[in-house]
């Protein structure tokens, strides 16, 4: 089969781009697969990050794609289709997450749509930081599409609202592998220059307010000087909130920042360092922190928000905190290290998972839902 891949692709960089890289090749592996990238995926003044793209200093996979598409320049909207068009492939899959890219990627597919089948991965159908407009953009772009695949319950329930009729099934966010094995612990230590002996806990990712990195800070404070407290990643927008509740923080010294975007070789030694993950958020639909926890045998503390009770506490992976409050997440933190068997059934249960979630059988199930499309009306 011929499949094109329209989404973003390196340069660019974060956690949609990976995702790609990894299902691009894995389809590869059975199938013709091409991929179709952005040229300009936002305007810079609309980005809260440093950069889209990958630096000098990054580390990405580098996928060999064909960069036409500019969001903002309809002109290249239809240059993109007729490239498409004209390679001729069986099947369209695109990936979506904001509106932003509804009107681009919408007039591309309703066209593509005629010709072929178009499949969406919906990571998001409403953003966790909504805006009135989400709704109709979004069922735009669906309308381009001839089905869908959501990776989590909760974002099939928002495309069931907006999008009653569509066709649909729901996967899971595969596991990533792309990151390396773990590294000894002492090394990783050492790496981050941390403190050895201690308890650490891991804030992993882009800092942004629906993720609820000042909730695990309140809750940093309320534990002992037995833990520590990593937060790695890039803010997008400011961080000086964070900074007045570190600086007041009783718990401040052991507070360590590496609030810069993480290069893909270096994502181990955070891993390897740390005992508990926590994803303290606000709102959530799947998380890809998830997945790499997994990858490196992590368990984890998140809150019950979205579709995190479904795929971590359902699992057995993690503990669940019933609200996304300092207290309750202090709690869960408090029981995971108060049991070394929970430690140790929650690991030999990220075994488990990491198996069911591989790349090839989502790849297998994907095929599976397009080649049996329309008997899902």
């Amino acid at each position: 089969m011929r499949i094109a891949l329209l989404s973003c692709f390196y340069p660019f960089r974060g956690g949609i781009s990976q995702f790609n890289a990894s299902l691009y090749l894995e389809l590869g592996k059975e199938h013709t697969v091409k991929a179709f990238n952005f040229k300009r995926q936002y305007p810079d003044f609309l980005f809260p990050g440093k950069t889209q793209y990958v630096t000098k200093d990054d580390d990405a996979v580098p996928i060999e794609s064909e960069s036409l598409l500019d969001t903002a320049n309809p002109f290249s909207y239809v240059k993109t289709y007729k490239a498409i068009r004209d390679w001729n492939p069986d099947m369209v899959i695109i990936s979506y997450w904001m509106s932003w890219f509804a009107p681009s990627l919408g007039w591309i597919a309703r066209r593509l749509k005629k010709r072929c089948k178009v499949i969406s991965i919906l990571h998001n159908v409403i953003p966790h930081e909504p805006r009135f407009f989400d709704s109709p953009l979004t069922k735009y772009f669906l309308s381009g599409c001839s089905g869908n695949i959501t990776l989590c319950q909760e974002v099939s329930d928002d495309l069931t609202a907006i999008s009653p009729k569509a066709l649909k099934t729901t996967l899971f966010h595969p596991v990533y592998a792309h990151f390396g094995e773990r590294v000894p612990r002492k090394q990783a230590e050492e790496m981050l220059g941390l403190e050895p002996g201690k308890n650490n806990l891991l804030f992993f990712g882009l800092i942004r307010e629906y993720k609820g990195l000042d909730i695990l800070l309140e809750a940093f404070g309320e534990l002992d000087d037995s833990y520590t407290l990593i937060v790695a990643g890039e803010p997008y927008g400011s961080f000086v909130k964070y900074e007045e509740i570190i600086n007041a923080s009783p718990a401040k010294d052991r507070i360590k920042l590496f609030t810069n975007y993480i290069k893909d070789s270096e994502v181990k030694y955070y891993f390897s360092a740390a005992d508990l993950a926590v994803l303290p958020y606000r709102s959530a639909t799947q998380s890809g922190i998830s997945a790499i926890s997994w990858h490196f045998e992590v368990p984890m503390v998140v809150t019950d928000v979205g579709g995190l009770r479904q795929s971590i506490g359902d699992s057995g992976t993690g503990l669940v905190a019933d609200r996304p409050e300092p207290k309750l997440i202090a709690e869960e933190i408090r029981r995971f290290f108060a049991d070394e068997n929970l430690r140790v059934l929650c690991v030999n249960s990220i075994k488990a998972e990491k198996e069911r979630l591989s790349w090839k059988a989502f790849a297998k199930r994907l095929i599976d839902f397009t080649d049996n499309l329309y008997k899902h009306q």
